[in-house]
């Protein structure tokens, strides 16, 4: 856990505040590659603390600052709402050390999509990609301009970057994006609607799509949830999670240490090996070839398919 420090904070672009984040030691901060994360830790006196996920969009070379932004979400459970309200420069914040689910690498041709708030794991992407010469483009979606954060860091690539505004009518097109993307790497991250389409869109073709979710609108708890039970390999405990259970909560009981952070199956951190079993993944990390695989598991959220589970815990 790092204790870092707010040394600024500015609106990016209407309900998105951008905090810039410094260890108030001066200790250099903790490598990160484009496309990571941070758990910030929401401490809301009175009220249950959060854990929200932030991805980094400053410059990963920049070892003396962490660079995030804020969407405030008024239907959400508060995490943002009191970032907006509270948070301050000079303020003190909790945070994770930076972790990525992405797996960014440079590739000869690479296109981005993006939409609303998911252009800022999006941001380092793009700069890598420019320094380093490849072919790339950035799709980017939002409701009003006023209201789409980074305008002035995505102004200097010009045609690259192809906007698109809802209120005025315009839409990405996946189907021609797609098209245009035979044969290169897509990362690509936003709501969970585009995301859907942008991954129907690419299933049969030969276009490698990564994405980030920063929600998980898999069903949690289902009316026909079985009890199963979880054999925990290296301790030898035998386990059995009923209906409402999560695998997770039931591990932390029996005093087996497992790490955990979002608890919503967004953010990767309790990702254990499956030896046995068949999983039923309810989580928004794991890819699509990732779950048919079914090396892993989020243990947070996703159960089992059948009566038993052989992890690596």
């Amino acid at each position: 856990m790092l204790t870092l420090q707010v040394a600024s904070r500015i609106d990016e672009a209407s309900g998105v505040a951008g905090l810039v984040l410094t260890n108030p030691q001066g200790t250099p901060l903790p490598e990160w590659q484009p496309g990571a994360h941070i758990d910030v830790h929401i401490d809301r006196p009175g009220e249950p603390g959060l854990v929200r996920q932030y991805s980094l969009c400053g410059d990963p070379a920049d070892r003396s600052t962490y660079r995030i932004a804020v969407l405030r979400e008024d239907e959400g459970l508060g995490g943002s709402r009191h970032l907006h309200a509270h948070v301050r420069t000079g303020q003190l914040v909790r945070v994770s050390p930076p972790r990525d689910l992405f797996g960014y690498e440079i590739a000869p041709r690479m296109v981005f999509v993006a939409g609303g708030i998911g252009i800022t794991p999006i941001l380092p992407m793009i700069a890598a990609a420019e320094a380093s010469g490849a072919d790339w483009r950035l799709h980017y979606a939002g409701r009003e301009p006023s209201r789409m954060a980074f305008g002035a860091d995505l102004a200097r690539y010009g045609d690259k970057v192809r906007v698109y505004v809802s209120a005025e009518g315009e839409r990405m097109a996946l189907t021609g994006i797609v098209h245009e993307a035979a044969g290169a790497v897509v990362y690509a991250c936003g709501p969970s609607r585009l995301l859907d389409a942008l991954e129907r869109e690419v299933a049969g073709t030969d276009v490698a799509l990564h994405v980030e979710r920063f929600t998980n609108d898999t069903i949690l708890v289902d009316a026909t949830d079985q009890p199963f039970d979880v054999e925990l390999s290296i301790t030898g405990t035998t386990l059995t999670i009923l209906p409402g259970e999560s695998i997770l909560d039931r591990v932390a009981e029996a005093g087996v240490p497992a790490p955990s952070s979002c608890r919503g199956g967004t953010c990767g951190t309790c990702e254990t090996f499956v030896l046995e079993g068949q999983p039923d993944h309810r989580d928004a990390v794991l890819s699509a070839k990732e779950r048919e695989e079914s090396e892993v598991m989020m243990i947070c959220v996703s159960r089992c398919v059948g009566e038993r589970l052989v992890l690596e815990l």
